[in-house]
């Protein structure tokens, strides 16, 4: 069983940055990918970004290569998400979401996700 908490998330201006952090509780966090994903209201949930278990393997959604970073510290149990140069259509809930094995960008096949955090951008 794992259990993820977000944080990081906040109200900001258009152009700011944020750092959004996942928590992971269990054991062998390491041979979990994992992934960011967002729903904006009136929305589907989407695919923001995902990484591997050891970290070398990466992937972005068009919509926010370049300017979020996807990154883990395995030592730590914790995944981030450097969100720089922000945009107001990247208001959502964004979620944390793990699962064995290989990377995924669709939401089906992860087995956990967090509460999600809230990031709001002003323009």
């Amino acid at each position: 069983q794992v259990q993820l908490v977000e944080s990081g998330g906040g109200l900001v201006q258009a152009g700011d940055s944020l750092r959004l952090s996942c928590a992971a509780s269990g054991r062998a966090f390491s041979n979990y990918a994992m992934g960011w994903f967002r729903q904006a209201p009136g929305k589907e949930r989407e695919f923001v970004a995902a990484i591997s278990g050891s970290g070398d393997i990466t992937y972005y959604t068009i919509d926010v290569k370049g300017r979020f970073t996807i990154s883990r510290d395995n030592a730590k149990n914790t995944m981030y998400l450097q969100m720089n140069s922000l945009k107001p259509e990247d208001t959502a809930v964004y979620y944390c979401a793990a699962k064995w094995g290989s990377t995924s960008r669709d939401p089906r096949p992860y087995d956990y996700w967090g509460q999600g955090t809230q990031v709001t951008v002003a323009s």
